[in-house]
């Protein structure tokens, strides 16, 4: 066995990987934007907008950002999709409410409020504990 050809693998397959990730988010993102624009479109043909529309563009705003922070940073904070989660369960809510029982109704606001708590910890996590840039490899003194 060669080292050197061992050692270039996982390298080759991170970089297909990456490269793999690249193509979905641009997939993401298209799709986000077209369906955006539809719901514009449904939105000016009805010559309304309602409270569900508001937050399912809320929802498509939120997962631009996500991308967006993933293409800047090179990471996806948890926090992104948790958002998009509580927005979710609001327009859940919002657009069947009327058919919902009351038990479905507390397990809905339930969810939300332990995704609301959730955040709050991570956010907690983050301030109180946070990540060291720089983290320390074995046998290292500094």
């Amino acid at each position: 066995m060669n080292p050197s050809k061992d050692s270039q693998f996982p390298r080759i397959a991170l970089n297909v990987l990456g490269m793999l990730e690249a193509v979905g988010l641009v997939v993401i993102t298209l799709a986000t934007l077209v369906a955006g624009v539809v719901e514009v479109g449904i939105m000016i043909n009805a010559g309304t907008v309602t409270l569900a529309d508001l937050l399912l563009l809320f929802l498509y705003l939120e997962i631009l950002a996500m991308v967006g922070v993933y293409f800047q940073s090179g990471q996806l904070p948890v926090r992104f999709p948790i958002y998009i989660a509580i927005v979710a369960l609001s327009r859940y809510l919002v657009l069947d409410m009327k058919s919902l029982d009351v038990w479905q109704m507390l397990g809905v606001t339930a969810s939300i409020l332990l995704l609301s708590a959730a955040v709050l910890v991570i956010r907690y996590g983050h301030a109180r504990f946070p990540y060291d840039e720089h983290p320390k490899t074995p046998g290292s003194h500094s």
